[in-house]
């Protein structure tokens, strides 16, 4: 005769599992799963913060666990960001090394940093502001046109990682590719108006706006 009482446990057991516990040991197997499995310290986005909990550097998400971000990595949000991350970096391949392939190689490397300067000017209007970035290509090689690119703070390897920033890098052979740090406060992209001198002074002209009205952190720009 059955047990009532005992109905879908096992003998001696004390009574089936509550939904709850069985959830609790639903999600431990699924993280020792995890942990057997997927090697998260060759995962680039993956990051221990200092409150215990784990980040995503690419969608600056928080998680509780291992498999709760396991979980995020397969869901749509983070796939779209990765697919973004990819084609920036292919399209950032095609820019920086062509200009490269179109001079002859120095048979010994002579990089020099280039001089600029940084006006900043705010809209009395709208009150946004705007970098204006002039930098000096005097020797720069024939035929090569300077090339520029917006960077996050997780992108580069040089700097701690702060999202309250991002950085204007600009390249032109054969002077040092060099990085100016600004507020990561969202652009204009519309509003941006490069231009190259090419008279005898050979300056580089650079123009950004920002969309935000706020003030500029007194470090910055640099």
């Amino acid at each position: 005769m059955l047990d009532r009482e005992n109905w879908g446990g096992k003998t001696g057991s004390g009574g089936p599992a509550s939904q709850e516990q069985q959830n609790l040991d639903r999600k431990e197997r699924l993280r020792k799963l995890v942990t057997e499995s997927v090697d998260l310290s060759k995962d680039p986005y993956f990051m221990r913060n200092y409150l215990g909990q784990f980040e995503c550097r690419l969608c600056l998400t928080q998680h509780r666990n291992e498999a709760n971000y396991l979980a995020h990595t397969q869901g749509k949000r983070h796939q779209e960001n990765l697919a973004k991350r990819s084609y920036q970096q292919s399209k950032d391949q095609q820019i920086f090394p062509t200009q490269q392939a179109q001079v002859d190689k120095p048979k010994k490397k002579a990089m020099m940093t280039p001089e600029y300067r940084i006006y900043k000017t705010k809209d009395p209007a709208t009150k946004h502001y705007t970098l204006k970035i002039e930098i000096e290509y005097r020797d720069i090689a024939e035929g090569i046109q300077p090339r520029y690119r917006i960077m996050s703070s997780y992108e580069q390897k040089v700097e701690p990682v702060d999202s309250r920033y991002q950085y204007l890098v600009f390249a032109a052979h054969p002077y040092d590719t060099i990085a100016i740090k600004i507020p990561n406060y969202e652009i204009e992209r519309k509003d941006a108006n490069p231009s190259f001198s090419m008279g005898d002074d050979k300056i580089f002209t650079f123009t950004i706006s920002f969309s935000t009205p706020k003030n500029f952190p007194s470090q910055t720009p640099r």
